[in-house]
This record gives structure tokens, C-alpha cells and sequence, in this order.
């Protein structure tokens, strides 16, 4: 991994960690959507045939990475056998799913120590980004309700509060996309009229609160690394390194 082209005190991100500890807590015991709350554990009672002799983590799933990070990945859900079998984002999917394929992109990009993501003790490490997810509990057909997805807000809400660096949110899909934009208006935030379309590269400049000092961040849109994207080419390794080049320009 490179090393980090940022100054960042100790201080800070010990103090960062041990705020999204608590963050942390509150979503694993999160109770809020009955529905997604009974898929999991069923998921983690049948499980997968390949996945039989493990223990699925079957909980709502927090965010992972650098607690000083100055860019926010959000992604959509958990995926049934993948972070809701290991209890971590974009983790377990697969060889060469998403997670690997949004993990060899950090690791091209610098921003992470391996290119993989299959455990949570593959000794993986994110230096200046922290990834999390609109929804933290895997959605049947991975399609969350709107009002599960509203629900999901002010997990993270909180979880924003905790990284006082970002500068950047990389939205994987639509759904990541429309998230954030309901987390400003929940915040607040003046938005833009109209909303900006979604769209792989597409970006705009976002405030990230409603009072001064205006904390302004860039929010850049990908198309989610799913299998159907990947393996059909509607997304390419090359698309993801020029989101993450882009990424690297627009930090200050």
C-alpha cells in the first residue's frame, strides 16, 4: 500500500475509532426493519451449500475502513452470502465478485493493502477511505424498500458525524446515489434543483451540512461492481481506476 498522501494526527484517529466503535454497536443491534431482520437469520439458518460448516454473522452490518479517511464509499446492501455471512462490507461475495473487484481497485488506486476481500481476518487495511452501505441488512432479491432504506439514514448519519475528514463519497448504484441525497435533505442541506442524474463518472459539489462553516464534499457516481455489471462489461477494471483518478484530483 502507498503510504498516505495526507497528514493525519494519532490523536484524531484513535479518537475517530473509538466514536465509530460506538456507531458500530448501535447498528449491529438494530432492530428497525422486521422484514430484513427475518430474511437474514434465515439466510444464516440455511446458508449456502458451500458455506454449510460456518457460522453466519446474520446481523446488520457497519461501515469498515480508515476512521480519518477523506472518502466515504457507499455501496447498497450486504449481500446475502457475502458481509451478512462475514459481518463485513464487500466482504465473502466471492472469488472475483464485488468485493474484489472494488478491493483491486482501492489497491491499484493506493488506497488498500491486498487485492482481495473473501475474510475478516484476511489482514485487509483501507488508508484514507472507510466503506459502508445505504442498507446493513441484506434485502431479499437485494432489494430494499424505500422506507427500509430511509430507516437505514440515520445509521449513517452517525457514522458521517464520526469521519470528520470526508471529502469525497463514492456512490456504487443508483440507490447509494439517491441515499446520500436523502441523508442531505435529512441534514438540511440545500440541494441542487434539478437533483443531478446518476451516472457512471458523473460528480457535484455538495455541501455537508446545513450550518456554517459549510463543510463541502464531491459526490461522484459508479456503477455498482455487481457480477451482472462486471461480467457483462457494463463495468470495467479501467472504468473504476478512472473513478479512483478522478478521486485522487479532486482531493484537496
Amino acid at each position: 500500500m502507498t503510504a498516505s498522501r495526507h497528514t493525519r494526527p494519532d490523536l484524531s484517529r484513535l479518537e475517530g475509532a473509538s466514536s465509530l466503535s460506538a456507531v458500530r454497536t448501535s447498528i449491529i443491534e438494530c432492530e428497525q426493519c422486521p422484514r430484513l431482520r427475518s430474511y437474514c437469520k434465515e439466510v444464516g439458518r440455511i446458508k449456502k451449500a458451500a458455506f454449510r460448516t460456518e457460522s453466519y454473522w446474520a446481523r446488520p452490518v457497519p461501515g469498515f475502513g480508515d476512521p480519518a479517511a477523506r472518502i466515504l464509499i457507499l455501496g447498497l446492501a450486504p449481500a446475502a452470502h457475502g458481509a451478512n455471512r462475514t459481518g463485513r462490507v464487500f466482504t465473502g461475495d466471492g472469488i472475483g465478485a464485488s468485493g474484489d473487484f472494488l478491493m483491486s481497485a482501492l489497491h491499484r488506486a493506493g488506497f488498500a493493502n491486498i487485492a482481495t476481500s473473501q475474510t475478516v481476518d484476511d489482514g485487509l487495511a483501507l488508508d484514507d477511505v472507510y466503506v459502508a452501505a445505504a442498507v446493513r441488512c441484506a434485502p431479499p432479491d437485494n432489494r430494499p424498500m424505500p422506507e427500509e432504506i430511509d430507516r437505514c439514514l440515520a445509521h449513517l448519519d452517525r457514522e458521517v458525524e464520526q469521519l470528520p475528514n470526508i471529502q469525497m463519497v463514492v456512490a456504487l448504484g443508483k440507490i447509494a446515489w439517491d441515499a446520500w441525497f436523502k441523508l442531505l435533505a435529512r441534514r438540511g442541506v440545500d440541494l441542487p434543483r434539478p437533483k443531478p442524474a446518476f451516472g457512471h463518472g458523473a460528480h457535484t459539489h455538495l455541501a455537508l451540512s446545513s450550518a456554517p462553516p459549510l463543510h463541502r464534499c464531491t459526490l461522484i457516481g459508479a456503477y455498482h461492481p455487481s457480477r451482472q455489471n462486471t461480467n457483462t462489461g457494463v463495468v470495467t477494471p479501467r472504468m473504476y481506476d478512472d473513478v479512483f483518478r478522478l478521486a485522487r484530483r479532486t482531493l484537496r
